[in-house]
């Protein structure tokens, strides 16, 4: 039975759905590479936007969560796929950290949670703000016991003057960090307010002021998160970072290349295009513990194009297409979105993320998610 779907030049197209689903299988734990999948959050429809903490279904988040755990996946909490700062506020993200470690702690799974200056509703007057801003973040998250991912801040980005300020804000919070962190670089394609983090435009600039934060407190640092969308570059980071230091690549457009590694080395992950992909994911990297490359790149690298097409330019709204993978997938009821974000990609592109998605087997039950395509396109006028 086929379907029609609407192109990004405004005519339909017929598309014949798979009639079969595709089994994943892992051999957990998985070893050889440490794996996250920064989480979505589902959101309930029967609340308002006013309702404080964000409205949130905590149920159906949580037992998304529990389904990345079951495949061997460690969970990134709280950060940019989770919508902060679009649309899950400090308050929010700070109610998710306490019901996700605490979830983590029941069933052995692995997390980490994201660590920023959120609840700064405006712009900081002082490097000092930013520090207690992020200190108050950090005792949240250690009180729980999970990891800590120290984010990239919009405040620090806003107030610093030059590197020298970078190097002062997380000396003064890696020195007083509990257990190793996560640092987090996040480039401007995911958030525009970030252009110049590290204190510089110049990525050559920005990439050496990184560094030096790490070599002055490696002991303090369990590695590094970068966001990018660049290989070149975080393969040339990854060979400079002191031994110890782990790098985890959040390059959304060429994780398997960069996860594989090569003869000086590899990518951890931690990956926003896991949350959708993680029985692929799972999978690939339990082939990767057996040396079976080949079958690790044969799982993953047909997830890339759809991987690429979430996270076009404005990168920012790949969280749209990420919620309504889940949603079409079955693992929550609904496509509504904290903030109402679903609405921040047009239905041509959600279409082709449906077609994309079914084509490498990505949905337990083919039938449902058609069903559930149908419908969505039945509210915008399409007959399908």
């Amino acid at each position: 039975m086929s379907i029609l779907l609407p192109t990004a030049s405004g005519e339909t197209r017929i598309y014949v759905p798979r009639s079969e689903s595709v089994t994943y299988a892992a051999d957990l734990p998985l070893r050889s590479r440490v794996v996250f999948s920064a989480a979505h959050v589902v959101a309930d429809p029967l609340r308002t936007a006013a309702d404080a903490p964000a409205a949130v279904d905590w149920d159906a988040t949580l037992a998304f969560r529990r389904h990345l755990w079951a495949h061997g996946l460690g969970v990134a909490e709280a950060m940019d796929t989770a919508q902060r700062g679009m649309g899950l506020d400090w308050t929010g993200a700070a109610e998710l950290i306490r019901r996700s470690a605490a979830e983590a702690r029941s069933v052995a799974g692995r997390i980490a949670c994201g660590v920023g200056t959120d609840q700064l509703t405006g712009p900081a007057a002082t490097l000092d703000e930013v520090v207690a801003a992020y200190e108050e973040q950090l005792a949240v998250v250690e009180e729980t016991g999970a990891q800590s991912v120290l984010m990239a801040s919009r405040a620090l980005a806003a107030v610093a003057k030059g590197p020298e300020d970078y190097l002062e804000v997380y000396g003064r919070l890696l020195r007083q960090a509990a257990e190793p962190v996560i640092l987090h670089w996040l480039g401007p394609m995911f958030d525009p307010a970030l252009a110049g983090y590290w204190g510089s435009d110049d990525l050559d600039s920005a990439t050496a002021t990184f560094l030096d934060v790490i070599a002055a407190h490696p002991d303090k640092v369990d590695g590094v998160k970068i966001s990018l969308l660049d290989a070149g570059r975080e393969v040339e980071l990854r060979r400079r970072l002191p031994k110890g230091v782990r790098c985890y690549t959040g390059d959304d457009f060429n994780y398997p290349e960069l996860i594989e590694g090569d003869e000086q080395g590899f990518s951890h992950a931690l990956l926003g295009a896991f949350d959708p992909l993680a029985p692929l994911a799972s999978a690939a990297v339990s082939a990767l513990d057996t040396g079976d490359t080949a079958g690790f790149r044969r799982i993953l690298d047909p997830t890339v194009e759809l991987s690429r097409h979430l996270f076009q330019a404005p990168t920012r709204f790949y969280k749209t297409g990420v919620v309504l993978l889940a949603w079409l997938a079955g693992h929550q009821s609904h496509f509504t979105m904290v903030g109402g974000l679903q609405s921040a990609r047009s239905l041509p592109h959600l279409a082709r993320a449906y077609e994309l998605a079914d084509r490498i087997g990505l949905f337990p039950d083919p039938g449902l998610a058609e069903a559930r395509m149908r419908g969505l396109l039945a509210v915008h006028g399409v007959d399908a």
